[in-house]
């Protein structure tokens, strides 16, 4: 078989695979198609709107903004990121070795990699979606002010992959789930709670900043910050893009050596 004909077939496995999530979830998409919607509208009202209205009375502006605009941009990446924390530990645990759907797939002609590929590829499309939809809900709210805001559903979809390939490939070798709730409530809540979400790195200590520089949520927070308003230096914004595409290239080396040795070896 040709150099060519080999990628023909492997870009075909993993469509496949993707598309595979892409069935399941048209069955499926009511449930979540309200919250999408909704959640987004509910947060920038009660904490944009009631919370702010107390900010802006006792401390005005934050970064030169208005807190509903401060933390609309930073709601899609704790949103993204959520999603690809929730698509990746149950539903894959389950995948290979409740329901062990996983291994029917690996029985066929798709490798473990085609599968691995398949679903991040999906989640991250799932996340583009969400995105396009979270960016014009801010928009509606009056929080995008450059044509960079364009890119947040880009942003939101590495976010998700930046997470979701290392949990994919954790809950690909996990054997229960019994840490996956120490992850959500030791990980996934202080990350949402603590990466200058709701207020800005000068608010910390100075001798926590490093640290909160340190957590991988507070450079999607800080990119999709600087996509909204149009700013932010080349230096960060690299930095930034850098440390989630490092983590999503880790994550999906992991992914391929635990896919393949849950599934076949």
């Amino acid at each position: 078989m040709t150099t060519s004909s080999q990628t023909t077939l492997g870009w075909s496995r993993w469509r496949r695979s993707w598309w595979y999530h892409a069935t399941f979830y048209s069955q499926t998409w009511r449930g979540t198609a309200a919250s999408t919607v909704l959640f987004p509208i509910f947060f920038l009202a009660s904490l944009g709107i009631g919370v702010g209205h107390l900010v802006s009375a006792h401390s005005g502006l934050v970064q030169g903004q208005s807190f509903l605009h401060f933390i609309a941009p930073s709601l899609l990446a704790t949103t993204t990121m959520q999603m690809g924390e929730s698509e990746s530990l149950w539903p894959v645990l389950a995948a290979v070795k409740w329901i062990r759907n996983y291994h029917a797939a690996a029985a066929t002609p798709l490798e473990p990699e085609d599968i691995l590929t398949g679903k991040l590829t999906w989640v991250a499309t799932r996340s583009l979606a969400t995105g396009v939809v979270y960016t014009i809900i801010i928009g509606c709210f009056g929080a995008l002010q450059s044509w960079w805001s364009l890119t947040l559903p880009l942003i939101g979809a590495l976010i998700t992959l930046a997470f979701a390939a290392p949990l994919v490939a954790f809950a690909a070798s996990a054997q229960s789930d019994a840490s996956f709730t120490t992850i959500y409530r030791f990980a996934i809540v202080p990350m949402f709670l603590f990466s200058a979400t709701f207020y800005p790195l000068s608010a910390y200590p100075g001798y926590l900043r490093p640290v909160v520089q340190f957590v991988p949520l507070y450079h999607g927070v800080a990119l999709a910050r600087s996509a909204a308003f149009g700013q932010g230096s080349l230096v960060a914004t690299t930095c930034h893009v850098g440390v989630l595409v490092m983590m999503s290239i880790g994550g999906i080396l992991w992914g391929r050596r635990s896919m393949r040795r849950r599934l076949v070896d």
